[in-house]
């Protein structure tokens, strides 16, 4: 994990603002504290000279001189690097190669770096050694454009091509790197978080569309290329841009093939063990570093799949990290996690945060992640806090499982609705009842009749309902005229109804449109803020196109959810964790007890303070009701309370400077 920043200026005798490529440089100190580094390029001579900085590595140091202003250069990259991977000077950045005419600043890790280096090496080509930075530049002089086609990884690169003139950039194909850019009639800004545009002069103002979507739907907090500011824009996953003198042009090179969903012909059996062999490989592919890797482990399947297929890997265990609350039992995962760390031979660590943890990281989370963040990041900031406490940089996570394989309790949902709209009624009528039973009256009619509203209502529709009946409107009538005004194609302009299974449709949006971008953005934030590099091995390509070939049934079968990554892992993990069947979303106790209790002081400072009042954007009467509702024990939607706080702290950091 790393940090870029740029400046394209569009006349080739501008001459670009080093302060400003420094201060855009500096903003992101934390994603690479072992290294730094610039380039400045004059296009029209053909020149480039390379500098370092304040917090250069001292080879690099006596290598390069500090950054200074240049003659004339109209191109500028800066980097900020941390080393996980080739960490002797030869993984410098940015890296220019003069003989190429290529340059290069690159965030993220090319798993398969080994295997293109040796290919590109019987090709011709000659390395100074085995980072996968050179091996991405030596790609794109043999490939072109169709270089990003062999890699595997997560990645956000810029490549300055002086042959062609012209700035090639990609961002991988789910997101897991960011890629921020701003565009002005002068020329491109860019980096690797929002943060770093705030200083610049571009527009600035607001995006009050995106911020009421954040609001309403909980997983929107990313969206597209839209950011909460209208002048910032996100290369969106799966993209390149090109940059040629004043054009800009962006296309997808990676689409999941919807035309292939449910048709990969494989035997159940055939798929578990097809499942395995691309999991246990992309897992290799994500154990490579010249740094030691760590483990968050949850309790869960995918954590614990993991972290024992590593041991069945290397043959020893590893730094896990894990985080419990003492103060509600039913968030305390330890006896589940102890049976990992049993088998395999790991050294656990633990950290439980408490409510006043929480409160006093809220601000500083939210400056990191450039984002109202949500009720879960006490747990996900304090593992990361003790990873980074221990030295470790690399951390593996399982983000990503269950968007592929149905783990979300609304896939069931479709699942059964696609029997309804197969007419499998005798097999439905079997699997219904599996699912509910154990279930209450009440909850068992409430899931019957999302089951018939999922066999009856597309996507798009769903996805509002799910996410909107337990909410309330806490912005004013105003501030929605505007945001419904401004908004393009709507408050859900890119849920997809897409053909194909019901399950199909909400699986593929959550990994294209809804969960995992936010997922993505939050885990990204909260491992550089502390400088870790969080690497997701789900996220293999492969897997993903994998996941979509293999029908339904092969994913749920009820009341088992991720049925076919539990069989492949049946012999990995213990059989206690196979079996469990009580896991769900990682909570906190911020709405059970938190903010009835302990935190309820601060909050009602926030809610019933002038500048809330003056911030003219909320529902004042709404809210202050609904927050009585829930401190009198009624039910209320504290996650949207919680979310209207997070919300405000994060106007007062970002706009009003506090």
């Amino acid at each position: 994990m790393c940090g870029i920043s740029g400046i394209y200026l569009f006349d080739p005798k501008a001459v670009v603002d080093i302060h400003q490529l420094k201060r855009m440089t500096d903003t992101i100190r934390h994603r690479g504290p072992d290294d730094e580094g610039y380039l400045l390029i004059d296009r029209a001579a053909g020149k480039a000279c390379s500098f370092s900085g304040p917090q250069s590595t001292d080879e690099a140091r006596q290598l390069c001189p500090l950054l200074s202003a240049p003659a004339s250069a109209s191109l500028g990259l800066g980097f900020r690097r941390l080393s996980t991977l080739e960490l002797s000077q030869a993984g410098h950045q940015p890296m220019h190669d003069e003989a190429l005419g290529l340059s290069v600043t690159f965030n993220g890790e090319i798993y398969n770096y080994q295997e293109l280096l040796r290919e590109l090496t019987a090709l011709g080509y000659g390395f100074t050694g085995h980072s996968d930075t050179e091996v991405i530049l030596k790609a794109y002089h043999h490939w072109g454009d169709a270089c990003v086609d062999h890699f595997i990884g997560m990645w956000a690169f810029v490549i300055w091509d002086q042959k062609k003139q012209r700035l090639f950039i990609s961002r991988d194909r789910f997101g897991i790197k960011p890629f921020y850019y701003a565009k002005t009639d002068k020329g491109l800004f860019w980096g690797s978080e929002m943060k770093q545009f705030l200083d610049l002069p571009i527009d600035k103002s607001l995006n009050y569309p995106m911020i009421w979507r954040s609001m309403k739907i909980n997983s929107l907090l990313v969206y597209g290329e839209e950011t909460f500011w209208k002048g910032i824009r996100a290369l969106k996953p799966g993209h390149n841009m090109i940059v040629s003198d004043r054009e800009i042009t962006t296309h997808a090179y990676y689409e999941i093939d919807t035309a292939a969903f449910g048709k990969s012909g494989l035997s159940f059996e055939k798929a578990v063990e097809t499942y395995r062999g691309l999991f246990e490989d992309s897992l290799s592919l994500h154990l490579r570093s010249d740094v030691e890797i760590a483990a968050s482990l949850s309790g869960g399947m995918d954590s614990s799949a993991i972290v024992c297929s590593a041991h069945r890997q290397s043959g020893h265990g590893m730094r896990t990290f894990s985080s419990f609350y003492s103060d509600d039992p039913a968030l305390d995962e330890r006896k589940w996690i102890d049976l990992i760390v049993g088998q395999t031979g790991s050294q656990p660590y633990y950290v439980s945060p408490g409510a006043q943890d929480a409160w006093d990281w809220l601000d500083k989370v939210t400056y990191y992640n450039d984002l109202p963040t949500r009720a879960g990041y006490t747990s996900q900031w304090a593992v990361m806090h003790s990873v980074r406490e221990q030295g470790i940089k690399v951390l593996l996570s399982g983000q990503g499982s269950d968007e592929l394989f149905a783990g979300y309790r609304h896939s069931a949902y479709r699942y059964f609705a696609d029997q309804i709209r197969s007419g499998r009624f005798g097999i439905l009528q079997k699997e219904l009842r599996d699912y509910l039973s154990g279930d209450k009256p009440g909850t068992m009619g409430a899931k019957l009749g999302k089951v018939l509203l999922s066999a009856l209502l597309p996507e798009s529709s769903l996805y509002k309902l799910e996410f909107s009946h337990y909410r309330f409107e806490p912005f004013n009538r105003d501030f929605i005229e505007q945001a419904r005004t401004a908004a393009s194609g709507g408050i859900l302009g890119q849920i997809h109804d897409i053909k194909g299974s019901r399950l199909d449709n909400f699986l593929f949006n959550m990994l294209h449109s809804t969960s995992i971008q936010t997922l993505l953005h939050l885990e990204d934030r909260m491992s550089s803020a502390n400088s870790v590099e969080s690497r997701v091995p789900f996220l293999d390509h492969r897997l993903v196109d994998f996941a979509f070939s293999l029908p339904a049934e092969y994913k749920i079968k009820p009341p088992m959810h991720k049925y076919i990554h539990r069989e492949a892992m049946k012999e990995i993990v213990p059989r206690e964790i196979y079996e469990r069947r009580d896991k769900g979303i990682f909570s906190s106790p911020f709405f059970s007890t938190w903010m009835r209790g302990p935190l309820k002081p601060y909050i009602e400072e926030i809610v019933h303070s002038s500048e809330f009042r003056r911030r003219n954007l909320w529902n004042l009467p709404v809210i202050h009701r609904k927050w009585k509702e829930y401190l009198s024990g009624k039910q209320a939607p504290a996650e949207m309370l919680f979310n209207v706080l997070a919300q405000e702290i994060w106007f007062r950091r970002f706009c009003d400077n506090k």
